[in-house]
């Protein structure tokens, strides 16, 4: 079970996700950048007791930070795109 726990790390909630769950019913989680198609889908369905349709993933690269005269960068991360059975919802993106 641990692992189901790690595999998603973070739900994203932004202006475009939050665009994206209105329009088409499509959830963003971040998760780790070596899970795959078939793990994200198991841990969702384990974790929010929903039925997943459709995975999308993506990497999100990373961005170029400049602070003073210091120059850096963020990290790379890995992006899931759900969507789920007509009728389920996941509350945390609810209100």
């Amino acid at each position: 079970m641990p692992e189901l726990h790690r595999t998603i790390v973070a739900p994203v909630v932004t202006e475009k996700s939050s665009a994206a769950y209105a329009a088409r019913k499509e959830y963003a989680f971040r998760v780790l950048p070596e899970a795959t198609k078939p793990q994200i889908k198991t841990a969702i369905e384990t974790l929010f007791k929903v039925t997943v349709t459709d995975v999308r993933t993506l990497v999100v690269r990373a961005k170029r930070r400049t602070y003073g005269r210091f120059t850096g960068r963020r990290p790379s991360w890995k992006k899931a795109i759900v969507t789920l059975k007509e009728g389920d919802t996941i509350a945390v993106f609810e209100g």
